[in-house]
């Protein structure tokens, strides 16, 4: 019986996934498998083992292998590979959700300088405004802000719809915009 060290060496060794069909928790039961079946004489050392999940593990039972299935190599490095890339399109996806945020902060800072007691309301914040610098440029989304809120300064309800028409104008028609 292998130790739980070795049991997670030969784990990460093969990458937490079985060697014969390339399924990885948490769709399947990882367990180690003797390459030579200890039935056969095969040692219990780490050379012996290998990772195998619970169903292709007791598929196999006490017969010996010669060598892994060919295409569990080529499926460890394709899932490898994939499991790089969505890591790389998470940290994309994340770095543009921080940016959105900044550029939503941006705008909520304009209007908060016009009204320092108010604050649009989350609603506004997360549809409107987020959707007004997704389609826009974020400095022309602050721009239309300091419009409305300099063209309407006594009333923050009125400044928002006015916001809200500007940048509505400048996405619908590109004529009207004055950049």
């Amino acid at each position: 019986m292998a130790s739980k060290k070795i049991r997670f060496d030969v784990f990460k060794r093969d990458g937490f996934t079985c060697q014969y069909c390339g399924r990885t928790p948490p769709a399947v039961v990882l367990e180690l498998d003797h390459v030579i079946p200890k039935i056969k004489g095969g040692p219990d050392r780490i050379d012996n083992y290998i990772t195998a999940c619970f169903d292709c593990n007791r598929g196999k039972g006490k017969h010996k292998l010669d060598s892994i299935p060919p295409g569990v190599g080529n499926n460890l490095e394709l899932l490898k590979e994939k499991r790089l890339q969505l890591r790389a399109f998470n940290r994309l996806i994340e770095k543009q959700e921080e940016d959105l945020d900044y550029m939503m902060a941006g705008v909520v800072t304009t209007f908060r300088r016009s009204f320092p007691d108010q604050l649009p309301t989350t609603r506004f914040v997360n549809g409107t405004i987020k959707k007004f610098v997704s389609l826009l440029p974020s400095v022309k989304v602050e721009e239309a802000m300091d419009l409305a809120c300099s063209t309407k300064p006594k009333d923050p309800e009125a400044a928002l719809h006015y916001f809200c028409g500007i940048c509505w104008n400048w996405i619908k028609k590109p004529e009207t915009r004055n950049w």
